[in-house]
């Protein structure tokens, strides 16, 4: 729209030659000219015919220039309508009332053509930069609900995946309140096969959209892994893991992990970044700081993080308290931070426990009052508690400990037709993993079953004589002649037999792999081991012995038995 776009002018004055002089100025400009002869009239032309710019008479009969233009000015709403007010009068009061009743310039009579065609062009300007700010504030209104339903679906997604697990547990307290619609703090809990609890608290760099970009891959990565019974530090570097991959550089989690065992009266606490939790005893006395010993998730590799785990004991009752760097860094009016040191003197001045979490929040939002908040602010409260009072969970896991199966044996064959392509090493390995906590082991069990398995059939089916790998040329031989025994095999069994008994702590395994090989003269001696790192044979069994609690060669030395005991927190 340029200067000299033709208006639409109304021009009201009860005096019909001073507005005769106007009309014809305005017309000559090429503007489209609108007659009024009073205030009520003109508000009538406005009302009907919408004009771009009123010629307003401050004295006229009926109702005044004053009256008429504010009724005028709402009838514009927020369109732009300029207002110059026509009048005689020059003392200073009535011109600042000519402004108040709405006016945005006045004209003195006698009019100047030229003053007055500048004014005209000065307000078309001013309506257009008008128009253009409300074109841009509603393209911004527009985006902005789009983005807003494009979050509200996302947060929707992410509290699906993110709040799925058992925060709603009787021995949980937890307060998260975000800066924005999204929140960088993020807490998921979830319950293993063996009724321990998991509970991550962590705090992604930066606050909203940004930081939860990670959030949806950590929340799904540990609740799939601790409902499959993972242990720790395989979740803890499978979420390291996923987050150096996706995440730019510079957008990183702090994070404290823990591992609850309410049959142990036990947590073990990882904590990468993340200010120093408290561990309050119910019997009073000083708060346990647990401080960060690691740095935070997605910012090693996986060869250069590390997993370890500080162990602690709890009596029935003592809770552990883990917040984001929000609750010390949370700001009163006057940029005070709450800080470490206020925190600690709310644990040390009252020995109740029951209190202690709404007593913390609270002093941190009075301490704020109406401060302004930088970050996302969470705080989280992790109660040792018997496992019936808990949640169901916790109490089924207790249960089936005491209750359900808890031997059990299963016998696998191997015949001559699958010596040659099959390996049993994989069905063997889903079975036993698919066990309450031997997954995370199952890097030991393949080592087993494999050399167990391979022992069996190279010497005792395929009768190949371990001295000929003494040397890199034997080793190739021995492989050779591998090679032609398993083309010509036609006889033949391996018997691999599991049996497995739970415990308190965990499990034991027995692994039993029978041969239907000649074995060694009455089982009195065992095939020889080596621990040079350099030989050519020998390191498996060596391996095999290491591994189990203890090794046993049976009958014609064609039965070994392998004795594993594992732990579900190992």
């Amino acid at each position: 729209m340029s200067d000299d776009t033709p208006l639409t002018i109304l021009v009201a004055d009860d005096s019909d030659t001073d507005r005769h002089i106007l009309e014809t100025i305005v017309a000559r400009d090429g503007h489209r000219v609108l007659s009024a002869r009073d205030g009520r009239e003109a508000v009538s032309v406005f009302e009907e015919e919408q004009p771009d710019l009123v010629l307003l008479d401050a004295l006229m009969p009926n109702l005044d220039g004053f009256g008429a233009a504010r009724r005028i000015k709402a009838l514009a709403g927020e369109s732009l309508v300029p207002i110059i007010f026509l009048t005689s009068l020059t003392d200073t009061e009535s011109l600042v009332q000519c402004l108040d009743a709405g006016g945005d310039d006045f004209l003195s009579k006698p009019y100047n053509r030229v003053i007055l065609q500048a004014k005209i062009k000065s307000f078309n300007r001013m309506r257009a930069m008008h128009s253009t700010i409300l074109d841009q504030r509603d393209q911004i209104s527009r985006h902005h609900e789009h983005l807003l339903q494009e979050q509200t679906v996302a947060k929707q997604v992410f509290d699906n995946i993110a709040h799925s697990g058992c925060l709603d547990s009787n021995n949980v307290k937890y307060f998260l309140s975000s800066l924005a619609m999204f929140n960088g703090d993020i807490l998921v809990a979830g319950m293993r096969p063996s009724g321990s609890m998991m509970v991550l608290l962590g705090d992604f760099t930066g606050h909203g959209l940004p930081a939860a970009v990670g959030a949806i891959p950590l929340a799904s990565t540990f609740y799939g892994m601790v409902n499959k019974g993972f242990a720790v530090s395989d979740i803890l570097r499978e979420i390291n893991h996923k987050l150096k991959t996706i995440l730019p550089v510079g957008i990183f989690c702090c994070a404290t992990m823990v591992d609850i065992n309410f049959r142990r009266q036990q947590i073990r606490v990882w904590n990468g970044g993340l200010p120093p939790g408290y561990i309050r005893r119910a019997s009073g006395g000083e708060p346990e700081p647990i401080t960060s010993t690691h740095l935070p998730l997605g910012v090693l590799s996986n060869q250069r993080f590390k997993d370890d785990m500080q162990l602690y004991d709890l009596a029935w009752g003592d809770s552990l308290y883990l917040w984001s760097d929000g609750i010390h860094e949370a700001r009163n009016a006057d940029g005070d931070m709450f800080g470490e040191d206020r925190l600690k003197a709310v644990f040390v001045e009252d020995a109740d426990n029951s209190t202690l979490f709404d007593r913390i929040l609270g002093r941190v939002q009075a301490f704020v009052g109406e401060g302004r908040r930088d970050d996302d602010l969470s705080l989280v409260e992790l109660r040792m508690d018997r496992p019936e009072n808990v949640n169901a969970v916790a109490a089924e896991a207790e249960r089936r400990s005491r209750s359900t199966l808890s031997e059990w044996t299963m016998s696998f064959d191997v015949l001559p037709g699958s010596f040659r392509h099959f390996d049993p090493m994989p069905l063997l390995l889903t079975i036993l993993v698919e066990v309450p906590g031997l997954r995370q082991h199952s890097g030991d069990l393949y080592t087993l079953l494999a050399e167990l398995y391979s022992n069996a059939l190279e010497h005792g089916i395929l009768q190949l004589d371990s001295d000929l790998k003494s040397s890199a040329e034997g080793f190739t031989q021995y492989y050779e002649l591998r090679q032609q025994r398993l083309s010509a095999i036609s006889e033949g069994l391996i018997r691999i037999h599991l049996q497995h008994s739970t415990t308190d702590e965990g499990g034991i395994l027995r692994l039993r792999v029978e041969d239907s090989g000649p074995g060694f003269a009455g089982g009195a001696r065992a095939p020889a081991l080596s621990n040079d790192s350099h030989a050519y044979c020998g390191r498996g069994l060596a391996l095999v012995e290491k591994l189990c609690d203890a090794v046993h060669y049976l009958g014609d030395g064609n039965e070994v038995e392998a004795v594993f005991s594992w732990s579900s927190d190992a």
